[in-house]
């Protein structure tokens, strides 16, 4: 009997990530208990256990809905069954003033991560953003105005992270778990039309399939990718900028930079100052550019986080905001 197409596309999709991991070694693999992520754990068991990985499969309890808890019980009962060496359940607390619910949630997942993942001494902690994933990232940087950052959309790997499906289609994630007999879990909250990402999954991709032709989800993940080596360049230039710059960030010397660089510059200090990375937006890093190129006296530019840039003595400063 051959193989489902779509059960293939993912098996695919995390041998080539396996791949370019140290084996033997172990594995971690985030798992909600939706199509995505279920679909993805399965398959890292299929092809880890040839090449020598160990999965782990944790899934994270919000508290943010009733029967949260069963679900996540529900969850490690899948994981065990689908073959995951061992599981976790981990139950987090969601409270992060200045972000909104999802960005908390996520923070808060990622604290998780960052915790398991060193007690197993894992090569990597698998996630299950799917290409249509990336498309919605896409279009909502695109509607926030966060320019090529934006466009560049979810990375494939970083610190420790990779996201194997990023190639993969929703579509192929859902019917790969219905022909495995897997019953994935179907989140109420991805149908909250109260949430600008579902609004985008249910109105604004499909308007723009009809409209556009199909395949727009594809071609918006396609030129993510095209973007992203250009983008790690200049992230990678802006980098190094700051750390020849020294703190604190002398006007002078930031004006010197050309603007691609110096704009990212400012936003790797506001960042590292304590500016929510999810709440910072282009136009706080051209707030800050202004108190830099086109200065008449302004004092400060409030930012994300309880924060404030700004122009004292010739330096650029990052204050509490009061």
């Amino acid at each position: 009997m051959s193989l489902h197409p779509c059960v293939a596309a993912v098996r695919l999709a995390v041998r080539r990530c396996l791949a370019g991991l140290p084996s033997p070694g172990v594995v971690v693999v985030a798992c909600s208990g939706g199509a995505d992520s279920l679909a993805l754990l399965a398959a890292a068991v299929f092809e880890g256990r040839p090449a020598g990985f160990a999965v782990i499969g944790v899934t994270v309890d919000h508290g943010l809905q009733e029967g949260s808890a069963e679900q996540a019980q529900r969850v490690v009962a899948q994981m065990a069954a689908l073959g995951a060496a061992e599981t976790v359940s981990a139950r987090v607390s969601v409270d992060s003033p200045g972000l909104g619910p999802e960005a908390a949630a996520r923070q808060a997942r990622y604290a998780v991560l960052d915790e398991i993942a060193p007690r197993f001494a894992a090569a990597a902690v698998l996630l299950g953003h799917t290409r249509d994933d990336q498309a919605e990232t896409v279009l909502l940087g695109l509607a926030r105005g966060s320019g090529g950052r934006s466009l560049a959309g979810m990375r494939r790997s970083f610190a420790g992270y990779r996201r194997p499906l990023l190639d993969v289609s929703r579509d192929d994630t859902v019917t790969a778990c219905r022909v495995q007999g897997i019953e994935p879990w179907t989140d109420p909250q991805n149908a909250d039309p109260s949430y600008l990402r579902v609004r985008v999954r249910s109105r604004v991709l499909p308007v723009l399939e009809t409209e556009l032709g199909p395949g727009v989800a594809a071609t918006l993940a396609r030129t993510a990718e095209q973007l992203r080596t250009d983008m790690e360049h200049l992230d990678a230039l802006a980098e190094a900028a700051l750390a020849d710059l020294g703190e604190p960030l002398a006007v002078a010397r930031l004006t010197a930079l050309p603007d691609a660089v110096r704009r990212r510059v400012l936003r790797l200090a506001a960042v590292r100052a304590g500016a929510p990375p999810a709440e910072l937006f282009y136009e706080h890093v051209l707030g800050m550019d202004a108190l830099l190129t086109d200065w008449h006296g302004q004092k400060w530019i409030d930012l994300p986080g309880h924060l404030r840039a700004v122009r004292r003595e010739g330096l650029l400063l990052f204050d509490p905001a009061s």
